[in-house]
């Protein structure tokens, strides 16, 4: 087997995804300074990022073990790392390990709230990868795992739940399990033969891009509810809006007769959305 590289494992977890749900720990982190009058500190928000990463690498690398026998007769998925031989499974799954114990012993080092939670967090992030073998409701369930980035930031902060970040939480789930929807069409048929679960083999692919387009309509209409209970300023409604006509282009690019630009809809396009997102509620915070 050739030598392992860290270039491999960041392949693996597809790093450069993070930016999906990095920019919504920050909105949060940022909501507690806001809401509770705090001074910014730096080493905590050191720790937010890291809890961030190292709860995404174990997902997304326990993903990837847990998919390995079907990733490796799947056309699409076979040139994984796992499936390819460029990372065993046994070492897929110790880092899966080290970066949950990282993800909860950090959270050690922010507050005993953060600590409690730890494993209820690590529980639903990587239960998600199991959960197509029964439901098709898994889009929601990786919607869920991503939704608490905003509320575990808040929680380092401000220590206790607040309606703001739920929010926000809420709106990640709905805009994640909607774009979840629109890469699960790459796999309707081959989920089928495996008899795996999702809303396109359930709904067929009109009726998934339909309920992907409604629910990315209730993701918009929830994250504008923050910016008033802030009393925000304009910046947070442009970075609204932007974010809310991503959405609708997306829907643009994806036919349930061509699926061509699925990764740009998916990978491009939502990348772009948070980030925008975050910078306009960051003008807003610092205006």
């Amino acid at each position: 087997m050739p030598k392992i590289t860290i270039l491999n494992y960041l392949s693996l977890v597809k790093f450069s995804h993070t930016v999906f749900a990095l920019p919504f720990a920050v909105v949060g982190y940022f909501t507690a300074i806001e809401v509770n009058e705090l001074s910014f500190d730096y080493i905590l928000f050191g720790k937010v990022l890291l809890c961030m990463v190292f709860a995404r690498n174990a997902a997304m690398a326990f993903n990837r073990y847990a998919d390995r026998n079907f990733d490796k007769v799947n056309p699409r998925t076979f040139v994984r790392e796992i499936p390819s031989g460029v990372i065993s499974a046994k070492a897929a799954l110790f880092f899966v390990i080290i970066n949950a114990v990282l993800f909860v012993i950090t959270t050690k080092f922010i507050n005993e709230i953060c600590f409690y939670l730890s494993p209820v967090a690590i529980i639903v992030i990587l239960g998600y990868s199991m959960t197509k073998r029964f439901t098709a409701l898994c889009h929601f369930i990786l919607g869920v795992g991503l939704s608490l980035a905003p509320l575990g930031a808040f929680l380092a902060a401000a220590g206790y739940f607040n309606l703001v970040p739920i929010l926000f939480s809420i709106s990640i789930l709905f805009w994640v399990g909607g774009f979840d929807i629109i890469y699960a069409l790459q796999d309707d048929e081959f989920d089928k033969s495996q008899r795996l679960r999702s809303i396109p083999v359930l709904l067929g692919r009109s009726g998934a891009l339909k309920l992907s387009r409604f629910i990315h309509f209730l993701s918009s209409a929830v994250l504008i509810l923050p910016g008033f209970l802030l009393g925000s300023s304009m910046y947070y409604f442009v970075g609204w809006g932007i974010f809310s006509f991503l959405l609708v282009y997306q829907h643009t690019l994806v036919k349930e007769d061509d699926l061509s630009k699925v990764n740009l809809a998916f990978f491009t396009t939502n990348g772009f959305a948070s980030v925008i997102f975050l910078i306009f509620f960051l003008l807003d915070y610092f205006a």
